[in-house]
């Protein structure tokens, strides 16, 4: 059994809280990738897992041992560095094969766990290479092969991929997901690059500031995010945010106004304050949106700076004030400003007054004050609010 579990761990060094009262529940033979940006805490919760650094407070079980206070070698993992560090001077198979021999099995054993290992991960031909002699991916390779012959019960990797080149990224991306399946072992991963967990990850924990924002399916920490941190963490581009005023009518926000009834959300009155969250995706120009099936009231932008991506168009929009102020306007006020994702054969152009709808059925609320999640959809919108008659505005 490869579960693990984190029960109330704390890691503090000297006046800074490294990972602060995390709790967390890994099954057998789950991908667990721990996200989040660079100082969150996400290596130094790997690291007390792999028993590099003892926590502070709170207990660690690995296959139902407590190993809080155990070393390394007698947890039943093993772990994968972003530097890699091969025995220049050892060709592959005695690098992948080190451990082994330090623990004293019989050749027998230790030459049949090299092969395997080395046949999972397709390079049966480099046992005898010099680390000079490989690839970055091939060295990588050989790395997890190190790991895999000791058999472990969970493996760590923290931030294995970070040293390569993109395209080489995404293809060992697809083979650390295929070696997965193959092993059927428990893997705990660590990266601040969301693509690498979204794609690879049964489950992610989200982490910031040491803590433990959300840990749920890919999808689910992108569609129901638990807060205001995750909902702009996951997600690239990173979903827009508008503050408002709740009324009678729905969320009044500087420039524009969203339609709903909130009656339909426990908890929310008029007068508060809340967050509007929308991702690019669902912003679209007013023509396109008369397919949806809830769309906002049309409001008011203009085309500020277009991004060609391939696939689709990124196109950042100005409101409000910002229509005339133009170039130079701060996009991180973020109030006047939305970004939205169009067709790639769009005939869209900089520099052009349009019109906007937002998709209703997938606007998020958030308390501003606290940031948690307070809906992920508008679909209950007021039912006497017509979004092709209602005029655009705020305050004004």
């Amino acid at each position: 059994m490869g579960d693990v579990t984190l029960d109330h761990v704390t890691k503090r060094y000297a006046d800074v809280t490294a990972v602060d009262d995390m709790n967390l529940d890994i099954e057998d033979g789950e991908f667990v990738t721990l996200v989040g940006p660079s100082g969150c805490g996400k290596s130094s919760t790997l690291e007390t897992i792999a028993g590099l650094t003892k926590p502070t407070e709170g207990t660690i079980t690995i296959a139902d041992r407590d190993v809080t206070n155990l070393p390394p070698k007698d947890r039943g993992i093993a772990m994968v560095f972003q530097n890699i560090a091969l025995f220049p001077h050892m060709n592959v198979y005695d690098n992948m094969s080190f451990g082994l021999r330090l623990r004293d099995f019989s050749k027998e054993v230790i030459d049949q766990r090299v092969h395997d290992a080395a046949e999972i991960l397709q390079i049966e031909g480099l046992l005898e290479r010099e680390p000079s002699e490989l690839s970055g991916g091939q060295r990588q390779r050989v790395a997890i092969g190190r790991a895999i012959v000791r058999e472990p019960e969970v493996f760590l990797m923290d931030e294995p991929l970070a040293n390569l080149d993109a395209k080489l990224r995404v293809h060992m991306r697809t083979e650390l997901q295929r070696l997965h399946k193959e092993l059927d072992t428990t893997i705990i991963y660590v990266t601040h690059d969301q693509a690498e967990a979204m794609t690879m990850s049964d489950r992610i924990a989200v982490i910031d500031g040491g803590q433990l924002q959300q840990i749920a399916p890919p999808l689910v920490c992108y569609n129901e995010p638990a807060n205001l941190f995750v909902a702009g963490f996951i997600g690239s581009p990173s979903m827009n945010f508008v503050e408002g005023e709740v009324t009678a009518a729905g969320l009044t926000t500087e420039n524009f106004d969203v339609a709903f009834d909130p009656g339909q959300l426990p908890g929310v009155a008029p007068g508060d304050h809340l967050t509007m969250g929308v991702r690019p995706e669902d912003v679209y120009l007013s023509e396109q949106g008369r397919e949806l099936a809830n769309p906002s009231q049309p409001i008011p932008a203009r085309t500020d700076v277009l991004e060609p991506m391939g696939d689709e168009i990124f196109v950042y929009l100005l409101t409000g004030d910002a229509m005339d102020a133009g170039m130079g306007t701060d996009p991180d006020e973020g109030q006047n400003q939305l970004l939205m994702s169009v067709d790639p054969y769009s005939d869209i152009e900089s520099d052009r007054d349009v019109e906007i709808v937002l998709d209703r059925e997938r606007v998020h609320l958030f308390d501003t004050q606290t940031g948690k999640a307070v809906s992920h959809t508008l679909e209950f919108a007021a039912a006497d609010a017509d979004p092709t008659e209602t005029e655009a505005g705020g305050d004004d």
